[in-house]
């Protein structure tokens, strides 16, 4: 259980409320864009955690605060992913944000009155890591105000400690938290295939020629 302290995810999460993160669901499919993560901000955006207290009673005590959301470290945070290893985001092409080239919608969980982003950036995400955002975008604390953090606003993946999937506190606000339809754009995952395989074609076009150019050159060797 994991207790929202900010407003920096409104209005998909207010704080005060407490939801269930999924620590398991990584073991069966990569992290997606989309998904709403809880992660660790040691070593890239936060300090590193405080010691454990040396009193036993106290560390249970933590433990137990922490495990029904009442508390929670102080370097955890949680955001919404955009940009999955090897996608290029960018801001802004007619107001929106892109992936691999094409225009997000997010009005539907984008906090009312927000435009996508009142910052410029356009970064290509490096291996193992994310590019996150809150969902207020006005009032977010995320990867387009880290990038002087080491992972230049990324986030490492190894760092992500679950999935949000359902609100569970308080009664009135119980519900699940899917991905947005626009992350299932068909255009979105093609780009991101084509990002991928044109090194691949590329690299075996290069390969294909220094082949040709060697049997040449040991044909002429052989000539002489």
């Amino acid at each position: 259980m994991f207790a929202i302290p900010s407003g920096s995810i409104e209005n998909t999460l207010q704080p005060g409320d407490r939801v269930l993160v999924n620590k398991l669901v990584y073991r069966f499919r990569d992290i997606a864009r989309g998904d709403v993560v809880v992660f660790s901000g040691q070593g890239s955006w936060g300090p590193d955690a405080p010691p454990p207290p040396g009193n036993p009673l106290v560390r249970f005590w933590d433990g137990v605060t922490n495990l029904i959301g009442i508390s929670a470290p102080g370097t955890d945070y949680i955001k919404r992913v955009i940009g999955v290893p090897g996608d290029h985001v960018a801001c802004c092409d007619a107001g929106r944000v892109t992936v691999n080239g094409v225009p997000l919608s997010e009005q539907s969980y984008v906090h009312p009155g927000d435009v996508p982003s009142q910052v410029v950036f356009s970064v290509t995400v490096p291996p193992g890591r994310l590019w996150v955002l809150g969902d207020n975008r006005a009032n977010s604390d995320d990867s387009r105000y880290r990038r002087d953090d080491p992972g230049s606003g990324t986030i490492p993946e190894s760092a992500v400690v679950g999935r949000a999937f359902v609100i569970i506190w308080p009664p009135s606000r119980i519900g699940d938290l899917p991905i947005p339809a626009t992350f299932g754009q068909a255009g979105l995952r093609a780009a991101a295939a084509g990002a991928v395989t044109a090194p691949a074609v590329g690299g075996y076009a290069l390969a294909v020629g220094l082949l040709r150019r060697r049997r040449r050159r040991s044909g002429e060797i052989r000539s002489q």
